[in-house]
């Protein structure tokens, strides 16, 4: 607590040096402990990443952290900016030792910002524009090297698959009237094969039968991954509940930080904040997930904020791990200081931790973003390494990556290389790439290929085809690959209404895009994405239709998104395009705790009714 309580003073008026650098820091406006005499502390690979040799390049709308220790919480205000998992075989829930935005299949290659709820249907999750997918495990032993893993699929997972709408509890219950095995082992695997394509609904039945059953003892691990499971399916709130349930015993820090990450996933600032402080509290080790859990939410959110929780590792001496090392890339490589990015691989290597493909294909992600090319083109190479064949894995991060470079020619070498015995996930790379190159043909060759190769797909799957169409404005096509996608038995959820608005708003079809998203909230009671809404208002406003701008900004409401900046200036870009005024604009935004940014208080002060003008005064 003593590092959290020195966190007072301003960072405004002191620099850092860089050990691998010598970088000028940025002024920041984060609170840290640091007092004129006490700079040397910070000289330390966490806190030389504040060194910035370019100024920040994205938003924070100026707001500032406090460390509120009297009221025991992180306090934010900050504007919630949408964007964007495996582990150990042997626990069942191992996406939460990783967490999520990276490789070239992520909502950054071109620059966009989706939301962090992009992550495919919410008994499904996960999957996003492309995916936000961070995968890398958050807590990796340095002394390791990461292996390849071969997929196993269990035979009760098999069971559960081949079972009429992959009813869980049928398949259980012939099982067990069979008399097969259903050992822990047994379980565990099935769940991973579950979870390993985001089958999150049919993997809490699962586990709910087990439980239910009493098949076998739960101990913290297994309640923490049913805790997880809930929180993807039924939401939050459900597991906050939840947590309730489980015995003292076992309500140890697994399952807090189990909560943290859902909490990040969902960008809730507030709760996961509190979350962590309350971990604090029960007395809880500070760890490195923890506190990267806390770094890859401010990623998304508010880069200033980054500052604070490396200074509290520091204090800590909390080691990141490689996925910290992952998100810090990230920070870099978004705001494209590319040399700030190579200075935290440099710092990464010193720490005892070599770069492996997801952090390889994040930084040629961000060479390509950048303009260094041929940086980009060295390390694919590298990635190939010696012998394709025998690095199987890079394949799935090689084909987007030379998509992006526009390289057709690579992309056909590698996927020939793999079409006689594909992986699933170097088909949907494969998708990807041919449908970036706008070669549509090959993309849904591809498709065919693997749907006749795998008899039921998840709707992951049907996602990376329905993007290509998206990306094109196929808009008969997006619809027709839907129609498959439920009569194969996928659940239609928010990822693909997203793409469906997508596709209508950009035939011009706005109101039908509207329309789609009410029937579907309405038939399937699941929350649309951020950004699903975000795309039919900003059409409104183009429009100038104040009308439709509210109603979808209460709609928002609603669904439980809370008020953020960038709602507001799509809302207000509305009554401009309308020309009218916004009466009691700003006070709406003070009730949000929203404080406008330079661009903001310019569209405030063209829809002030009360603003003085060259004419009104000369009446004055």
């Amino acid at each position: 607590m003593w590092a959290l309580r020195r966190v007072s003073v301003p960072l405004r008026s002191h620099c850092f040096g860089m050990g691998i650098s010598h970088a000028c820091c940025a002024k920041l406006e984060t609170p840290t402990a640091c007092n004129g005499d006490e700079a040397g502390v910070f000289d330390s690979p966490l806190i030389r990443f504040l060194c910035l040799k370019k100024n920040y390049r994205y938003q924070t709308d100026n707001v500032s952290l406090r460390f509120n220790v009297g009221s025991r919480e992180l306090s934010s205000q900050a504007d919630a900016k949408s964007i964007g998992e495996e582990g150990d075989l042997e626990d069942g829930f191992s996406e939460l030792e990783t967490t999520a935005a990276g490789g070239i299949q992520d909502s950054h290659i071109d620059g966009e910002k989706n939301d962090v709820n992009s992550e495919a249907e919410l008994s499904d999750d996960d999957f996003g524009d492309t995916a936000q997918n961070e995968l890398e495990e958050s807590e990796t032993d340095p002394t390791k090297k990461s292996s390849p893993r071969k997929r196993v699929e269990s035979a009760l997972f098999k069971a559960i698959m081949n079972a009429p709408s992959f009813s869980v509890y049928t398949a259980l219950d012939q099982w067990v009237k069979e008399g097969k095995d259903l050992s822990q082992a047994e379980i565990l695997q099935a769940m991973l094969n579950l979870r390993k394509r985001q089958m999150y609904g049919q993997a809490l039945q699962l586990s709910g039968w087990i439980e239910a059953n009493k098949k076998h003892d739960f101990v913290e691990r297994d309640y923490a991954s049913r805790l997880d499971l809930i929180a993807k399916v039924s939401g939050i709130q459900k597991a906050e509940q939840y947590i309730q349930q489980i015995p003292k015993s076992f309500r140890g820090e697994v399952v807090y930080r189990t909560l943290l990450a859902n909490f990040v996933l969902k960008n809730n600032v507030k709760k996961a904040e509190e979350l962590f402080y309350k971990m604090k509290d029960l007395e809880f080790p500070i760890t490195s997930f923890a506190c990267e859990q806390l770094l890859l939410l401010y990623k998304r959110l508010d880069k200033k904020k980054i500052a604070d929780i490396l200074l509290l590792m520091e204090k800590e001496n909390v080691k990141p791990s490689l996925f910290g090392y992952k998100i810090l890339i990230d920070t870099k490589g978004m705001s494209n200081d590319i040399i700030g990015m190579d200075q935290i691989v440099e710092t990464m290597k010193a720490d005892g931790f070599e770069p492996n493909l997801w952090i390889q294909a994040a930084l040629a992600k961000y060479y390509t973003l950048g303009g260094h090319t041929e940086k980009a083109e060295a390390l694919l190479m590298e990635m190939e390494g010696g012998n394709l064949k025998e690095n199987r894995r890079a394949c799935s991060f090689l084909l987007p990556l030379y998509a992006v470079l526009g390289k057709a020619d690579e992309v056909g070498r590698i996927w020939n290389l793999c079409k006689s015995n594909p992986k699933l996930e170097e088909c949907m790379a494969a998708i990807e790439a041919w449908g970036r190159l706008e070669k549509i043909e090959e993309a849904e060759a591809v498709f065919d290929r693997t749907l006749k190769t795998w008899k039921r797909l998840s709707s992951k799957f049907y996602i990376s085809l329905l993007h290509v169409y998206v990306n094109h404005k196929m808009l008969t096509k997006g619809k027709d690959l839907v129609k498959r996608m439920a009569d194969s038995g996928c659940q239609i959820g928010p990822v693909t209404w997203d793409a469906l608005v997508k596709l209508y708003v950009d035939v011009g079809e706005v109101e039908k895009a509207d329309s789609l998203l009410q029937k579907a909230t309405q038939q399937s009671q699941m929350k649309p994405l951020y950004n699903s809404y975000l795309t039919i208002m900003d059409q409104y406003a183009k429009r100038g239709d104040v009308h439709n701008s509210e109603k979808i900004f209460h709609k928002m409401r609603l669904a439980g998104y809370t008020a953020r900046l960038r709602h507001f200036q799509a809302l207000i870009q509305a009554y401009i395009n309308a020309k009218v005024p916004a009466y009691g604009m700003r006070d709406r935004m003070k009730a949000d705790n929203i404080f406008p940014n330079k661009a903001l208080a310019n569209q405030l002060a063209q829809v002030d009714a009360f603003r003085n003008t060259a004419v009104s005064e000369l009446f004055d």
